[in-house]
C-alpha cells in the first residue's frame, strides 16, 4: 500500500490529520490523538472548551 493511500484521521486537540502508522495496526479504531502530547493535554482542551 503506497503511503498516499494510508487511512487517516483528525485529532481532536490540535485539528491535525495524522495517517495511519505500523505500530497503530492493531489499535487503530482505538487511536484519537495524533501524539502523545496530545493525548496528555486532552483535559486541558475540555477545560477550555467549557469554560
Amino acid at each position: 500500500m503506497k503511503k498516499e493511500h494510508l487511512p487517516q484521521k483528525i485529532c481532536p486537540i490540535c485539528s491535525r490529520p495524522f495517517t495511519w502508522r505500523k505500530k497503530w495496526e492493531r489499535v487503530w479504531d482505538d487511536v484519537k490523538y495524533c501524539s502523545e502530547r496530545c493525548r496528555r493535554n486532552k483535559q486541558k482542551a475540555l477545560t477550555k472548551a467549557t469554560s
